[in-house]
């Protein structure tokens, strides 16, 4: 079992699943001889050939449409698009199309696509490189949105995602593709989608993420004199509710962690649910920390944007204080 990183893990993943299953085809904006702008899809091209590593012109829309195509005539397409602020122009292929499709025609069909996108801050790209708006899509019924924070998942969670009948967003946060390295198993293993972990246990109180805040709500839980409970949730649409609420109700206290703006984020919805399932068992307000609701800034206020260990740290004990 070798450490790798997470451009890695989610590399392994896709060559593993095309090699099991010749449906399998990978498709984007340099993915094929360059090997993605990431290097995820790294040597593909050449193990696979250009019939299913498909280099497409520069057209999100018409990647989401050829995609959706593709998986009805019974293909399992993977779809790049290079940056989360170019998704955008594929809004109606994937709102109107792909999330739709079972509904539409009463079960006949589905759209086993995977959407594949890097989102979030942290390295200092240009503008609309580094938008983190998960919550659009979570908002969508038929869509599942799956967002890895580390290798281990990201493998795992990737296959999950190629193998489910239904169209997925898997968001892949930029700032953690060579960040951290964990030890994945070579040999293919799956994650459900829809369930959280429980990454630190306490009884003190609750700290949700996902994504790459997960490592900043990790090391703003060290220090103190009691037990947080930490919780990835890996998915969004579905999320694990139970996971969530069953902690709550241990600690009685939750704070949310999103790289997003807070205004209609995923941790609204996340703290609305506690609030009508769990509140008798509060101890005091659930509380968010987020971006601000601003357009995210160029590179020198990008740590100032996002939430900071600092910040977090600041509404745990705001929490504890009730």
């Amino acid at each position: 079992m070798a450490a790798v990183n997470m451009v890695q893990a989610l590399n392994m993943a896709l060559r593993q699943e095309m090699e099991k299953n010749t449906s399998v085809t990978v498709m984007g904006e340099d993915v094929g001889r360059a090997g993605g702008v990431f290097r995820v899809t790294e040597g593909l091209f050449e193990r696979f050939g250009g019939e299913r590593v498909i280099d497409t012109p520069l057209s999100e829309a018409g990647i989401a449409g050829a995609a959706i195509g593709m998986a009805v005539c019974g293909l399992l397409p993977v779809a790049e698009i290079q940056f989360m602020g170019f998704i955008y122009g594929a809004f109606d292929q994937i709102i109107n199309h792909a999330a739709r499709l079972r509904n539409r025609s009463r079960g006949r069909f589905s759209c086993p696509i995977v959407i594949r996108t890097p989102y979030g801050a942290g390295i200092k790209a240009l503008e609309i490189h580094s938008e983190s708006t998960e919550a659009l899509f979570a908002h969508i019924p038929g869509i599942k949105v799956v967002v890895p924070s580390g290798p281990y998942n990201a493998k795992g969670l990737l296959v999950s995602a190629i193998r489910d009948p239904d169209p997925v967003i898997f968001l892949e946060p930029t700032r953690l593709y060579r960040m951290i390295k964990e030890e994945v198993p070579e040999e293919p293993y799956s994650i459900p989608l829809g369930r959280g972990r429980k990454v630190k246990e306490g009884k003190a109180l609750t700290l949700i993420s996902w994504g790459s805040m997960l490592q900043r709500a990790l090391k703003a839980a060290e220090g103190f004199s009691f037990d947080t409970d930490v919780i990835d949730l890996m998915s969004l649409s579905p999320w694990d509710e139970e996971m969530v609420l069953s902690s709550v109700k241990k600690t009685g206290r939750a704070v949310i962690v999103q790289e997003a703006p807070k205004t209609c984020g995923f941790a609204s919805e996340v703290a609305a649910t506690i609030a009508e399932e769990a509140i008798a068992y509060l101890r005091g307000p659930v509380l968010r920390v987020t971006a601000y609701d601003v357009v995210l800034p160029f590179s020198k206020l990008e740590e100032y944007y996002m939430p900071s260990i600092e910040r977090i740290k600041n509404k745990i004990e705001e929490a504890m204080r009730y």
